[in-house]
């Protein structure tokens, strides 16, 4: 007998029904009413979800994050890390039509998030944990020509660089295609960790 899926729980789907709504429209236009007539219920059960327009933000806000993370911890990592910094930096970018979707939502996030605390709050966590991750990969390829600072510095200006290509890619009508996006994440890498002899990895 075929399983039937389980429904999602009401909250991640209004959840998802904001992203949507992000995605397609901005930030501008998402309210309470906008949720509840893209979720197919109340404004009551949004409210009784969601209180605050603030606690709907950020909740989208984290599973846009996490939908992130969960993407890049899926990556099969080999042991050239120059590869693998490409790799990973390369799920932060608009490449398909799933990746420009969630840059759109993250960008517009990160853009509120000047103002909003909850929400500053969110991308100090992500950017910290990024850059962390790159500084130990960056501190690994340098093979101990790098000093721990630079190789942070490293960190942050890769993390930098690729906000910065998909803002660019998602906002610029297509001034930026895919294979100039990752040309130019490739020139960055290049700059900052020399290529080395081709390895092969477990994946």
């Amino acid at each position: 007998m075929e399983q039937l899926s389980r429904p999602k729980p009401r909250r991640t789907a209004l959840t998802e029904a904001l992203l949507r709504i992000v995605a397609q429209h901005g930030l501008e236009q998402v309210s309470v009413r906008e949720v509840a007539a893209a979720g197919g219920v109340s404004i009551g059960t949004v409210q009784h979800y969601f209180p605050t327009k603030d606690d709907m933000l950020a909740a989208a806000f984290t599973a846009v994050v996490d939908r992130m993370r969960q993407r890049i911890e899926s990556v099969c990592l080999g042991p050239d890390v120059r590869r693998n910094l490409s790799t990973v930096l390369s799920e932060l970018l608009p490449l398909d039509a799933t990746r420009a979707a969630e840059s759109r939502v993250q960008l517009a996030f990160a853009a509120r998030a000047a103002t909003a605390p909850e929400l500053a709050g969110i991308q100090r966590s992500v950017l910290a944990e990024i850059t962390d991750a790159l500084t130990g990969a960056f501190d690994r390829a340098a093979a101990g020509t790098a000093t721990p600072a630079q190789s942070r510095i490293a960190a942050q200006l890769a993390v930098a660089a690729t906000d910065g290509l998909a803002l660019h890619a998602v906002s610029s009508g297509g001034w930026l295609s895919t294979a100039q996006v990752s040309a130019a994440l490739e020139f960055l890498l290049d700059a900052l960790v020399p290529r080395g002899p081709h390895r092969t990895g477990h994946c």
